[in-house]
């Protein structure tokens, strides 16, 4: 079994921006390499401690979803495979056993500013606004949903990519302001015909898919790819649906434990929210990892080779 954690990459080529998980960085004029660490956010901030197999289950999961769209959908995935990463960039030979499992070798887009977000049931921040006001970003939902409901057909509901917060809930007409109609009109369609596919895929597996995020970027070419991760569970609700019960909050295949752990140490009193963060017992890093490589076996039918990771 791997015992190899990553946390902050330090690779010999130029860096292009570290996020709270990813570190990306330059290749060339037409590819960026996408490297997946062991970091885990909650709440917006970003714990000390690292997930095992967390970055390797997120890259692995994104390669195997785009492998099941790529027919119908463009995407911007060149390799996952580090053998023929180090091959295509020699300069990183000294870092393989660091990407195993964890890095992408991609197309580079101009992304586009907008999160696609695509909501199949009312959860998150879509319930904490229509709870309080009926709505989904400003404009009205029918009356008398409940906490978990069904929608039928998905809603796309855009959001901003916020640097650091929150993102923020937009209408479909700030989207096509922000981006074009005619590239909004597109950038719905895809969002909806991959999310579409990925519930029925995931459905089959006793997976509900309550919603998810997508990114999409315009490459030099002129067309529209799927980039970063898709439907993981950092960037999708995931529910058992055997354990599914409309009208409440639903246990997710990804951090719970970590979230669920947190809200003991706010209602405590012994966190406020803010970083630094307390320190997480050992206990909630391996719940959190096992929910991590569940979610992998469950969605893909096999679980993650550990013998392909250093």
């Amino acid at each position: 079994m791997s015992s190899l954690l990553v946390g902050e990459t330090m690779l010999h080529l130029p860096l292009l921006r570290r996020g709270k998980v990813r570190d990306v960085y330059e290749v060339d004029a037409d590819r960026l390499l996408l490297v997946t660490s062991d970091r885990v956010s909650a709440f917006d901030v970003v714990m000390r401690e690292l997930v095992p197999y967390k970055g390797a289950v997120l890259t692995q999961v994104t390669a195997w979803w785009l492998r099941q769209f790529e027919s119908e959908v463009a995407h911007h995935l060149i390799s996952s495979d580090v053998d023929e990463i180090v091959k295509e960039v020699p300069a990183l030979a000294l870092h393989h056993d660091e990407l195993a499992g964890r890095s992408m070798l991609c197309r580079r887009t101009e992304v586009f500013p907008v999160e696609c977000v695509v909501r199949g049931y009312l959860a998150g921040s879509a319930w904490k606004e229509y709870a309080a006001s009926g709505t989904l970003a400003g404009e009205a939902l029918p009356p008398g949903l409940t906490e978990s409901a069904r929608f039928d057909p998905p809603v796309f509901s855009p959001a901003t990519k916020a640097e650091s917060g929150h993102d923020e809930n937009i209408t479909i007409a700030q989207m096509a302001t922000a981006v074009g109609a005619e590239a909004a009109a597109t950038l719905e369609r895809l969002a909806r015909l991959v999310y579409g596919r990925g519930r029925d895929i995931a459905a089959a597996r006793g997976i509900i898919i309550a919603d998810t995020k997508f990114e999409f970027g315009r490459d030099r070419d002129g067309r529209i790819l799927l980039i970063d991760e898709v439907l993981t569970p950092d960037s999708s609700r995931f529910w058992p649906a055997d354990q599914y019960t409309p009208g409440r909050s639903q246990q997710s295949f990804d951090k719970q434990p970590l979230r669920d752990w947190l809200d003991v140490e706010r209602r405590a009193g012994r966190w406020d929210g803010n970083a630094p963060p307390p320190t997480l017992p050992a206990d909630v890093v391996s719940a959190t990892s096992r929910r991590y490589l569940e979610a992998f076996e469950r969605l893909t039918g096999h679980p993650l080779d550990l013998t392909r990771l250093p």
